[in-house]
């Protein structure tokens, strides 16, 4: 019985997917993670930032996700390791008072790019809570997604 699962082989063992024979089309993924923050953090908010002792906490964290997507392959054992046309993080606070983190991965390329955008999106978040933690540990960051990809088989885009 062949496997449903693109990284198992017929024997069940881990493969990388072969993508020799796929087209090239220009692809792109966007991944959103969510910090909550306390209120004794949020007291720091500057200027639509957090300074700290380290530093500026969302630009910190920009560079940190763009740095991250890039390093993918070498994060995830069976991802293709990709050169990325395109990448951008954005931080917003939200009227709720979450930290929206998107970042947005491109390439043109034989594989998507979905990984990217997610690994970019979650190490942004762990240097938010890593930058804040000196003034609390009841950080949560509560969710990490797939928003949308587009190129490949098929596109997504989450409702």
């Amino acid at each position: 019985m062949e496997s449903n699962f693109s990284h198992l082989d017929k024997n069940d063992n881990p493969t990388m997917v072969d993508v020799s024979a796929k087209a090239i089309t220009h692809r792109t993924a966007t991944a959103r993670s969510i910090v909550v923050l306390p209120h004794e953090v949020l007291v720091h908010l500057v200027g639509g930032d957090l300074q700290t002792k380290k530093g500026s906490v969302f630009q910190t964290a920009v560079i940190a996700g763009i740095m991250a997507a890039k390093k993918t392959g070498d994060l995830i054992p069976l991802c293709h390791p990709l050169g990325m046309d395109n990448c951008k993080v954005t931080i917003e606070l939200s009227e709720t008072n979450e930290v929206i983190i998107e970042c947005t991965a491109s390439i043109t390329a034989k594989t998507g790019i979905e990984m990217e955008a997610l690994v970019g999106a979650s190490i942004a978040a762990l240097t938010v809570y890593d930058m804040c933690k000196a003034m609390s540990h009841d950080i949560v960051i509560k969710e990490t997604k797939l928003i949308s990809k587009t190129g490949g088989k098929r596109d997504f885009k989450r409702a």
